[in-house]
């Protein structure tokens, strides 16, 4: 079954900064976190992306560049593209705005809520309501490879898409969900000789209602959330929604947790690789990008290379020390507001392995 999803009138927000296309004035209004969320989290509208045409898709920060945003514009459509645009952050590293306007990077006809990268550093997209999985190899314009998932047994259409993550259950397995049923996939792929990836199998492992778009998995270290957990932007409900997760990484639907609601169309999600905080998309309602604060990096003393290589080690302890006595950078460990003898202690005590 296709559903028609028609974006409203969009708001723009505007800073007088000269670098600053755009940067949020208050925390966001409509939207609600869920009591028990509450208290450890805060919503931040960070308005439209400059220059992106909405409808918005699936989002991801680069992997070249973790101040660099990836975000599908004029989602759903044959014209959708995966467009660029450059973060700022504040002195807690957090992403406070937008630096100048969002430049195309490469085609993605009818991309909609799933944006991630696979092995290789492929970016993955799905979709809608076309039901395919498309992949974009590193450096070029347009996808490389694009493959039916109906034959495959995806109910159509699909929203969204997302591999999970090291670290936790199941770690390395793509995970395909179904907008319009809202049936959740498990999916076998393999290299193929082009650099792109054959999808060999796909499982249905459960249901998560709500028409899922964007994905995230959530450390156990965040509070409220005291086992490996999923995230999933549920459209159809206006929420985002919560789920601890199996052996296998799949959601269990008993477990399910309202996390925020009040929303118009939530769509991709994406987790800031540099502070933790969760920043999804959304499709109606203005076509904006909201982020979620009170979130934390399972390893935030992981600071080299930006945005971490799972270890803590010597090249971390050389970033801090190259940085002492500096305001306003990531090297600050325990974000004081300087990089000091905390941060050395914060290094040395978190030594090895995230």
């Amino acid at each position: 079954m296709s559903v028609c999803r028609t974006p409203r009138p969009r708001l723009v927000m505007l800073c007088g900064g000269a670098l600053l296309a755009s940067v949020p004035t208050t925390t966001a209004v409509a939207q609600q976190l869920a009591p028990e969320f509450a208290v450890d989290y805060e919503v931040v509208d960070l308005g439209e992306v400059p220059g992106l045409p909405g409808p918005y898709g699936g989002l991801v920060f680069s992997a070249d560049d973790p101040d660099v945003l990836l975000i599908g514009g004029a989602a759903n459509s044959s014209s959708a593209a995966v467009y660029a645009v450059e973060v700022v952050r504040g002195c807690d590293a957090g992403v406070i705005g937008f630096a100048g306007e969002a430049v195309l990077v490469a085609t993605a006809p009818n991309i909609d809520g799933g944006l991630t990268y696979g092995p290789g550093d492929v970016l993955f997209y799905t979709a809608f309501p076309v039901n395919v999985l498309g992949q974009i190899l590193p450096g070029e314009g347009e996808p490389a490879r694009i493959i039916d998932l109906s034959d495959l047994g995806v109910s159509s259409s699909t929203g969204t898409l997302q591999f999970v993550p090291a670290g936790f259950p199941g770690a390395g397995s793509l995970k395909i969900a179904s907008y319009s049923s809202s049936d959740w996939y498990d999916a076998t792929i393999a290299p193929a000789d082009d650099g792109t990836f054959d999808v060999t199998s796909v499982e249905e492992r459960t249901n998560v209602g709500g028409g899922p778009e964007g994905i995230v998995y959530i450390d156990p270290s965040n509070p409220g959330f005291d086992v490996p957990s999923v995230i999933v932007c549920q459209y159809q409900q206006g929420e985002v929604a919560a789920f601890e997760i199996d052996a296998d990484g799949d959601p269990i639907p008993s477990t399910e947790r309202l996390f925020l609601d009040g929303l118009v169309g939530a769509e991709g999600a994406t987790l800031d690789p540099v502070t933790g905080e969760f920043v999804f998309s959304t499709f109606g309602g203005g076509s904006r990008v909201v982020l979620v604060r009170g979130f934390e990096l399972g390893c935030p003393e992981d600071v080299f290379p930006r945005g971490g290589d799972g270890t803590v080690s010597f090249d971390d302890l050389l970033e801090v020390l190259a940085s002492w006595g500096e305001e306003c950078t990531g090297p600050d460990v325990d974000r004081s507001g300087s990089v000091d003898f905390d941060d050395v202690l914060a290094v040395l005590a978190a030594w090895g392995d995230c």
